[in-house]
């Protein structure tokens, strides 16, 4: 520690201390922070041709962080909301190091003046019903690891999990009972409840007679696991998405509504539009879903929007007169807008 430099000391204490035991940041955002200053820091070691522990603070300016997000996005092909997520992890680490050390407020007054990229608006990608059934019919539900891929994926889509979620499930974290339901563990160690639906409870008991039988209710198992090495160990996201990536492939031969890349967050979109769709409030699928504001909610209520336009597009022939008050522009809704009528002000 003695030998590091000014900087490289703030970047440790970051890191080592105000992350995990001042904000109490998860593993999973401090990894994700960790990520963003290490591929600034070779950027910038590359950029200058020093070696690592050359770079001071001066060596990264406004137009330094900028040619770094074009660098990202250009040539490691990341997409906008990476190339932000990443830039907000950068203004992250320099607002820290202007709380601890006065000489370096100077940098951050420069760093906070990088803007975000503006995100193209898009429709969410979900699946439909149809879509969903084709996908849980694919395991062999006669063999134990068809049962527990058929059970992953309908806990997916019921639930509206993330899949660090569903993977982070222990069995101390599943109630049975009168309101059967399970304990999430999401972002930021924000904690939430979601009820288990009858069908789903059965499915659950099922597994665990399979692969929990020894196992009491406050167990500290993870739910879902693999065995390596003859040791029962968590399973690991790579698994899922390609558990889940199988079985879309084998689904679309039968079912052309299942999408070419099925991933698993697919079937949280999914989960929440069908809610959505059924008249659930958007104020409690935002809890449902773990949302720490309704405005990321929002783009449920936007994407069935466009789906009937669309679908009323359609239906009108070309010719029709009324095809002129259709077009997309007319229908357009940015978030702020929407916000405001689910809000009553317009």
């Amino acid at each position: 520690m003695d030998k590091l430099t000014p900087f490289f000391k703030l970047i440790h204490n970051f890191f080592v201390v105000y992350l995990p035991n001042e904000r109490r940041c998860s593993p999973n955002t401090v990894r994700s922070y960790r990520k963003a200053i290490e591929l600034l820091l070779d950027f910038v070691k590359e950029k200058n041709n020093v070696h690592l522990s050359q770079i001071s603070l001066s060596m990264i300016t406004r137009d330094t962080i900028s040619d770094f997000l074009d660098y990202l996005e250009n040539e490691r092909n990341c997409s906008v909301s990476t190339r932000n997520q990443r830039l907000h992890c950068i203004k992250a680490f320099y607002s820290y190091a202007a709380n601890e050390d006065l000489t370096t407020i100077v940098h951050w007054e420069e760093i906070k003046k990088v803007p975000a990229a503006k995100e193209p608006q898009k429709l969410v990608e979900h699946m439909s019903e149809n879509a969903i059934k084709s996908l849980l019919s694919q395991p062999d539900t006669s063999t134990e690891k068809g049962l527990r891929d058929m059970f992953i994926m309908l806990f997916l889509y019921k639930t509206g999990a993330r899949v660090q979620e569903l993977l982070d499930i222990r069995l101390r974290d599943i109630q049975f009972g009168q309101n059967p339901r399970v304990v999430l563990h999401g972002k930021g160690e924000k904690v939430r409840s979601v009820p288990l639906r009858e069908n789903v409870v059965e499915h659950l008991k099922n597994y665990i007679n399979l692969y929990h039988s020894n196992e009491g209710i406050y167990s500290e198992q993870y739910l879902f696991y693999s065995v390596r090495n003859g040791r029962q160990k968590r399973m690991t996201e790579q698994n899922i998405r390609c558990l889940v990536s199988k079985y879309g492939t084998m689904a679309r031969k039968n079912c052309i509504e299942v999408p070419e890349n099925v991933h698993p967050h697919l079937f949280r979109h999914s989960c929440a539009m069908i809610l959505y769709q059924n008249g659930v409030d958007l104020t409690l699928i935002s809890q449902w879903l773990g949302h720490s504001n309704l405005e990321t909610t929002l783009i449920y209520a936007h994407a069935d929007t466009e789906i009937k336009r669309k679908a009323i597009e359609k239906s009108i022939p070309t010719d029709s007169p009324l095809k002129e008050i259709t077009n997309p522009e007319r229908y357009m809704i940015d978030d702020e807008n929407l916000l405001k009528r689910l809000c009553g002000l317009k």
